[in-house]
């Protein structure tokens, strides 16, 4: 069992509901224009369905739904998957909208997305519609219809073709812009090989700038020394002798002025400082000399930087970066135009995507003639006698996120008519047959603990009626069936019934649902035998019915 409850508050015609539903197969009736569908479309919007404001009641300010469901394990595992609650035995959905369109959801008392509720809607309810047939012609939904027979998992098919189309778009614009760059390599290449001559190594140019700077001045610079030597130890009269003096004239009378000693020991640290200084002055004089070979060659590399640095379209001091920059642009070039790299990719992403095709398409042909051969039994059981059901797989000339095929369903409504595309059955009456034959052979493999039928049974009658009552009473000592019905052989079939009511109060339309006790089912099939009037003739027949 898996829907337990649900409530509604301002919804259409509908000022408040709360239902409790049951195990097995429900029906849910009424006169035409009730509201039968009422609780179907509740449902449909709080599993996540189109928001739209003309299902709040008139005169209302917002449409309330509740839907509480048993907890099963694969929607534990999707609430923990989405960090929501599922400590409890049930979880709790519920849909809100306002007369402006607005809607808001929750899941387990938590804000959840439209998009969240549609998702876990898809593992807790099957809705089959009285158009359903409609989805039939559509390639995705009777492929989708094979591979849940089957239990075909696409995701990892779907992966493989991303990636196979990834490496083919990368390998197409390689090949696109193979010219370009041929070009800007060429460039590169010249660019590189002009800077792998000049080797610039970082931080080169400043010091090459300060020792030509040197050089050039190598005469003044020994004038300079040689003046300093002077001054200091060399001439007649020199700073060292003079502070010799000095040292003298104070150490003479420091016995009468102490504050001569502090002095004089400053001169004798002044004359420590001369001495270093005229030593290191004369070994500058004797190392440096004139060297106009290295000075030429410093002129020629720096005007081959400059010029170099000029043709770059960069700073001279920048030069040496610029080499490392361009060579990885070179070698990135390279990389990127190497199409046999990428050829190799496509190659490998193709057989792997084949390979998983083939797996794929085994599987379904496969199933494909058990599922058309279960179907077609069920067309016999539904009064069309000699029908044949087929499932048709068309080859691709290409590889699809879904496999190399599509899945075509064909019909023949009786013996000695060649199967048609359905799009092509023109009889009502057999498409929604056709359609609940389809639902209820393959709603056995599906995961959905709730079935929901609404009017499927459109345009069937008689015994066929009945055996559309017992195909879903069988669905229901499994699964939870509801179904919307005008048909009593049908509803006779139900484990449990709710009649759907429409009145008027104080000038509204109100719609109500209520579960019949044994007595009230009686009359109920009865209206649905005779119509407006029930006889005890109907009762009679409605008794009978329920008893068979």
């Amino acid at each position: 069992m898996s829907l337990l409850r649900i409530a509604l508050k301002d919804f259409v015609i509908v000022p408040h509901l709360d239902l409790d539903l049951a195990q097995g197969f429900t029906a849910l009736t009424g006169e035409t224009g009730a509201g039968k569908s009422i609780l179907i479309d509740a449902l449909q919007l709080a599993l996540g369905g189109r928001a739209d404001p003309t299902v709040v009641r008139a005169g209302q300010d917002k449409a309330d739904i509740t839907a509480e469901f048993q907890l099963t394990p694969d929607v534990a595992e999707w609430l923990t998957a989405q960090d929501l609650d599922a400590s409890e035995s049930t979880v709790l959905l519920r849909r809100t909208v306002d007369t402006q369109g607005r809607s808001k959801g929750w899941i387990n008392g938590t804000p959840a997305s439209a998009t969240q509720l549609r998702e876990l809607g898809g593992c807790l309810v099957d809705i089959h519609g009285q158009h359903a047939w409609q989805a039939l012609t559509r390639p995705d939904s009777t492929r989708a219809l094979l591979d849940g027979y089957a239990r075909i998992d696409t995701t990892e098919i779907a992966s493989l073709w991303r990636q196979w189309k990834d490496a083919t778009a990368a390998l197409l614009e390689s090949q696109q812009a193979a010219g370009e760059r041929q070009l800007q390599r060429e460039k590169l290449s010249w660019q590189v090989a002009e800077l792998d001559k000049l080797q610039p190594r970082p931080n080169e140019w400043d010091a090459l700038q300060a020792e030509h700077l040197k050089l050039a001045h190598v005469h003044s610079l020994l004038e300079a020394a040689e003046q300093a030597s002077q001054c200091l130890v060399d001439a007649e009269v020199n700073a060292l002798d003079l502070v010799n003096r000095a040292t003298q004239s104070l150490a003479a009378r420091e016995h009468l002025e102490p504050e001569f000693t502090r002095l004089r020991q400053l001169l004798d640290q002044a004359q420590v400082l001369q001495q270093e200084a005229a030593r290191d002055l004369h070994a500058y004089s004797r190392r440096t000399e004139a060297d106009p070979q290295r000075l030429n060659q410093l002129d020629q590399r720096l005007s081959q930087w400059m010029a170099l640095a000029k043709r770059m379209a960069c700073a001279p001091e920048a030069l040496a970066s610029t080499h490392v920059r361009l060579r990885e642009q070179l070698q990135a070039l390279d990389s990127a135009s190497d199409t046999e790299q990428l050829t190799q990719r496509v190659d490998a992403c193709y057989q792997k995507l084949m390979g998983k095709c083939k797996e794929i398409s085994n599987l379904r042909l496969e199933y494909k003639d058990i599922l058309a051969m279960e179907i077609s039994n069920k067309m016999q059981d539904l009064g069309m006698n000699g029908g044949v059901f087929e499932v048709v797989l068309n080859p691709l000339t290409q590889p699809q996120s879904t496999g190399m095929e599509t899945v075509e369903f064909r019909v023949a409504g009786h013996a000695g008519v060649e199967p048609r595309p359905i799009a092509k059955v023109a009889s009502g009456g057999e498409l929604s047959r056709i359609s609940l034959a389809i639902a209820v052979s393959t709603s056995r493999v599906r995961g959905c603990p709730t079935l929901i039928f609404d009017e499927v049974d459109s345009g069937v009658g008689g015994a066929v009626a009945h055996t559309v009552g017992q195909l879903m009473a069988d669905l229901g000592q499994h699964r939870q069936v509801l179904a919307v019905t005008h048909l009593p052989q049908v509803a006779a079939c139900a484990h449990h019934h709710l009649r759907v009511t429409k009145a008027e109060q104080l000038g509204h339309v109100r719609s109500q649902v209520e579960p019949l006790t044994p007595e009230q089912r009686v009359d109920e099939i009865a209206r649905m035998l005779g119509g407006a009037v029930v006889t005890d003739t109907t009762r009679a027949h409605a008794r009978e019915m329920l008893s068979a």
